[in-house]
């Protein structure tokens, strides 16, 4: 079975279900007004996040922490890859302050890869964690990990410190995952997804199409994933962004999106956010109930 995608022209415009509209609202402009007021650091504004507005108006935000310097070099992703900068031991305050300055019911942390640590950066993971809950007791938390290597004495920091959703993207189907994620591995990320389940953890991951899947890979991937107990499946459309990343093969219609949905919730996912414009922190206030 393999997807019927819409393929891409070149020079072609991105189809109309992809087409975003401005963020709006009362909430919105407030939110902005903080941001730009206190200089707050959200990938929501530095990644131009299609559902910031949306994501906003329900309390929902996203923070990256550890820099904006990534040691690994994925195919998809536009974070900077190089030596990353040392690490800001203040850091987890600055995101706590953040936090109860934008007043968020519910915080999506992330953070790019940093092997070049000792601890991979779970112990700022850890801490991190624990200022937010001091500062903002009533928030609830998902942190969107790293893989750390497969190292679970690092993975046990984030599971010590209990988010309400731990979450680690496996991004793509096993045969594009040396291509998408060099130095990642298919089997590593279902293992640090299932050993999280293991030790009560609500689990999460986030696929992105449009790089080349067909179908039946999406769909062996999902089953992958319930055969590790996964808890919450997103999927949305890969972007190319720029020319020297991946090249975008399809943007996959909305009804094939649908399609995954259906069929993600029949396997037993207790959440699936399937479209064309989910992206990893989409509706992420629900996941952590």
């Amino acid at each position: 079975m393999e997807t019927a995608p819409v393929m891409l022209q070149e020079r072609q415009k991105k189809p109309k279900w992809l087409r975003v509209k401005l963020p709006v609202g009362k909430k919105y402009t407030e939110l902005r007004g903080l941001v730009d007021k206190y200089k707050l650091n959200t990938i929501c504004t530095s990644g131009s996040c299609p559902n910031m507005g949306e994501c906003w108006g329900e309390g929902t935000a996203t923070f990256m922490i550890l820099g904006n310097i990534c040691t690994r070099s994925c195919g998809f992703c536009g974070v900077k890859t190089g030596r990353p900068e040392t690490v800001e031991w203040d850091e987890p305050e600055k995101v706590a302050r953040s936090i109860k300055i934008m007043s968020i019911k519910h915080a999506v942390i992330t953070s790019v890869d940093r092997d070049d640590l000792k601890d991979g950066g779970s112990i700022i993971w850890a801490e991190t964690v624990d200022a937010i809950r001091r500062a903002n007791p009533t928030t609830t938390l998902e942190t969107l990990i790293p893989d750390f290597q497969g190292n679970t004495q690092q993975i046990d920091r984030i599971i010590a410190v209990h988010p309400e959703v731990v979450s680690h993207n496996m991004e793509t189907v096993r045969r594009l995952t040396r291509e998408v994620r060099i130095q990642a591995k298919y089997d590593r990320s279902l293992e640090v997804l299932r050993y999280l389940k293991e030790n009560g953890m609500r689990t999460k991951t986030g696929l992105m199409l449009g790089l080349g899947e067909t179908e039946e890979e999406v769909i062996q991937t999902m089953k992958d994933l319930q055969g590790v107990g996964l808890d919450v499946l997103t999927i949305g459309q890969y972007l190319q962004p720029t020319k020297k990343h991946l090249p975008l093969k399809e943007f996959v219609t909305p009804e094939q999106f649908k399609k995954y949905e259906t069929l993600g919730l029949e396997m037993g996912f207790m959440y699936v956010e399937s479209g064309p414009l989910v992206r990893s922190s989409y509706k992420a206030h629900k996941h952590a109930k």
